[in-house]
């Protein structure tokens, strides 16, 4: 045996035991701080890697009402699922002429468990042309009726029984975006699954080559990429790159020289005793892992740096693909695709990006702010699947939509200007990439019958929409590391209640769409 490969399995053999999520145990601190790896200053220009996959989380903040997005079309006939949308949204019913019109393959598994075999009419949102598009190229897949489980639902009598184990606090925004990022709803949160994917397979892709994060945020700290060994942290950058230490001037201009050296001025002469002093070794645990830390940091700026500057020579205008996507989350992706373009400085052949956009929480005023959420949504991607398309990395890329829970289908109003929707559960999702087996929506869409009516799986006694989920956050995810690379094993230790549900490759899951 190879000696990387048997480090490799001592690695894993590591991540199981003390995964928290595997043993519920917790990471003691110290065996956390000494498994962080010091990133090395230097990023020198090296070719793209050959087996590069990413994948690119986008959070909705808030609660995204997807029974608006992924819609029913056609006549609203007796009986038909239009008359059923039309009946149950009321003021809030987008109408059928002005949807995307999706055209779907005969047959289409999603229907059969709750509509039989014929295949319904849907469109998407009227602002979603794009996202027609693209899922017309069959490079865009919708997810149905995904969400928060612990245990399998099978009906609206099984849930009302008490006797299967739910996810608690069902409707709350801050609990169900942790369930959500992190596929364990039934234990206290301990990492994402996104970080513990990161630790897995970091040492199998990365270890030898990587300066920067397999882990990066372009939204912050978040709950998905956080890890169990403290081998891999997640590293956050603006829409504009690296955010550096502030009183140095923009990009260390008052302090360093273009050839890096100090300059003689006050701010030179501080940065370069700050940088001495993180040069010393420090006999308190703490004071060595901030220093650390730091110093990590600052050669992490300095491999974005060279990453970005490797973006720009890669012959692609990003500003010209993102020109009408100019917002808070078509600047995020624009900077994803930016460090995606210089991954051969990054050195990472996996890397995992999270960007979120909020406002989804719409209790009013729902059909005017949706519009411009998937305005916003529609352009961004749009730009996004372009600029892939221009590196040459369409094929590698995955990106996919989380958001809290679904709205309730029933309004919470009868004035179509104010009428919102309020705190549900099994929402629809989408994925995007060449790798994508589009065109098609997956998982098993909705019936969208109200309280007590036959075939009806709304959750509770409110009888406002809230679907219960028929696909398991653990199925959707565990669909989209196995492509990442994830093997069985890796999956079990990811996706500790995994087992419990259908195996996503089977066919009554209908979550082939990798």
């Amino acid at each position: 045996m190879k000696k990387h490969q048997k480090e490799d399995r001592i690695r894993r053999r590591d991540f199981l035991r003390q995964s928290a999520c595997a043993s519920l145990g917790v990471t003691g601190l110290v065996n956390a701080l000494c498994q962080m790896r010091l990133i090395g200053a230097a990023a020198a220009q090296a070719p793209p890697a050959t087996d590069y996959k990413a994948l690119v989380c986008l959070f909705l903040n808030g609660g995204h009402d997807s029974n608006n997005l992924l819609v029913p079309a056609g006549t609203a006939s007796a009986g038909s699922l239009r008359a059923d949308y039309v009946n149950g949204r009321g003021v809030l019913a987008l109408p059928s002429g002005d949807l995307n019109s999706l055209v779907l393959p005969t047959g289409t598994k999603a229907f059969q468990r709750h509509h039989g075999s014929s295949t319904g009419q849907l469109g998407l949102h009227p602002a979603a042309s794009d996202l027609a598009t693209l899922f017309h190229r069959k490079d865009l897949a919708v997810i149905s009726n995904v969400g928060t489980l612990a245990y399998p639902v099978a009906s609206r009598a099984e849930y009302d029984s008490g006797n299967v184990p739910l996810p608690p606090q069902l409707f709350s925004h801050s609990d169900q975006q942790t369930q959500w990022q992190s596929s364990v709803p039934d234990q206290a949160f301990a990492s994402g699954w996104g970080g513990r994917a990161a630790d897995l397979l970091h040492s199998s892709y990365n270890s030898a080559t990587s300066k920067v994060s397999m882990s990066i945020s372009l939204a912050g700290v978040n709950s998905f990429q956080i890890g169990t060994s403290g081998q891999v942290t997640q590293y956050t950058v603006g829409e504009d790159g690296s955010v550096p230490f502030s009183g140095f001037g923009t990009g260390y201009a008052d302090a360093l020289n273009a050839n890096g050296s100090y300059k003689s001025t006050v701010s030179g002469v501080r940065l370069k005793a700050f940088d001495d002093i993180m040069k010393l070794t420090h006999a308190n645990l703490h004071e060595e892992e901030y220093k650390r830390v730091v110093v990590r940091a600052r050669a992490a700026e300095s491999s974005i740096g060279a990453a970005l500057t490797a973006a720009t020579a890669s012959g692609v205008d990003f500003d010209t693909l993102f020109t009408n996507a100019t917002t808070r989350l078509g600047n995020q992706l624009k900077m994803v695709a930016k460090l995606i373009a210089g991954r051969g400085v990054l050195g990472n052949n996996r890397q995992i990006f999270f960007c979120q956009i909020g406002g989804f929480d719409t209790h009013q005023t729902l059909l005017a702010s949706h519009g411009d959420l998937i305005t916003e949504l529609n352009q961004s991607l749009a730009a996004f699947a372009a600029t892939l398309q221009a590196l040459g990395v369409w094929d590698n890329v995955v990106t996919f939509t989380a958001s809290d829970f679904n709205r309730t289908f029933t309004p919470n109003s009868t004035d179509p200007a104010k009428a919102g929707s309020d705190h549900a559960w099994g929402s629809h999702a989408i994925v995007l990439g060449g790798a994508v087996k589009g065109g098609d929506v997956f998982g098993h869409f909705p019936s969208l019958k109200i309280g007590n009516a036959s075939g009806s799986i709304d959750a509770g006694s409110a009888n406002r929409g809230r679907w219960i989920p028929t696909t398991s956050v653990d199925q959707y995810s565990s669909v989209l590391a196995k492509w990442f690379g994830a093997t069985t094993n890796d999956l079990e230790a990811i996706f500790p209640n995994l087992n419990r549900f259908d195996d996503p490759a089977l066919s009554s899951a209908n979550l082939e769409f990798l």
